[in-house]
């Protein structure tokens, strides 16, 4: 009897989980979130990007230009965590057939290529004083410069495909693919010793990590970033939700005059 209760427990906490993918709850739960979120996303990023800014000093060897990694870092990381975030619920589409999951992963695509463009530009502005040059074909330039042309292919899919379940079905295997590129992106560095781009900004290795001065303002500019992200994929997947009912009820009243 008390296996059969602690299972019982279990399957109760699986199906719970499992409910939040219903667009109702989802509706509900992200429109009581969204203030808060938004309300945390300002502080974060009023926080990380004036201290950064305004109360760092200048590094030793790259002077003023160091505070753009208080935009590059964080946009950068987001780029890449946009497209894994696709890539879980990509899979929770093509196993479960959750539409919430499907339409979460079509809005965060537009989000993480804004992310994507802005690391590209601020690290072009950054490379040129530091490397000599805008771009180099560095492997993490290059494989990120890839993930956003799957970006931009992802997209383009959606908007391609009339059906949208099909629509869902074929980009969540593009979002399986792509995320090897997005792999080598925060992984290059790693792999081949050769190309322009430094290591990790953070690292649990301290002669690695960057200095507590310019370390802590930029935690609070990624959780900025990060929450900003998750606030604009709930408005997007709400947004969304709507369209995907609106959608139906067309398709009703065609079937109803038909």
């Amino acid at each position: 009897m008390p296996e059969m209760h602690r299972t019982k427990q279990a399957r109760d906490r699986y199906n719970f989980l499992w409910e939040w993918a219903n667009p109702v709850k989802f509706m509900w739960f992200s429109g009581l979130a969204l203030p808060w979120l938004v309300a945390a996303t300002v502080l974060t990023m009023a926080i990380g990007l004036i201290w950064g800014f305004f109360f760092t000093p200048e590094a030793a060897n790259f002077g003023s230009s160091v505070k753009i990694i208080y935009v590059h870092v964080p946009s950068a990381f987001m780029a890449i965590s946009a497209w894994f975030m696709m890539l879980v619920a990509s899979l929770i589409w093509l196993i479960r057939r959750h539409h919430v999951s499907a339409l979460a992963a079509k809005a965060a695509a537009p989000v993480g290529t804004v992310m994507t463009v802005i690391a590209l530009i601020t690290g072009a502005i950054w490379g040129e004083p530091m490397w000599g040059t805008y771009w180099a074909w560095d492997p993490r330039l290059t494989s990120f410069l890839i993930l956003f042309l799957f970006y931009l292919g992802y997209m383009a899919l959606w908007g391609a495909i009339e059906d949208p379940d099909t629509a869902a079905d074929l980009t969540s295997v593009l979002a399986v693919v792509g995320s090897v590129f997005a792999f080598l992106s925060r992984y290059a560095v790693n792999f081949w010793n050769q190309g322009l781009h430094q290591g990790a900004t953070l690292s649990l290795d301290q002669e690695e990590n960057i200095a507590n001065v310019y370390w802590l303002p930029l935690l609070f500019a990624m959780a900025g970033f990060g929450l900003l992200f998750v606030t604009l994929v709930f408005i997007r997947t709400r947004t969304e939700i709507r369209k995907r009912r609106t959608h139906a009820l067309e398709l009703r009243e065609r079937m109803a005059d038909a």
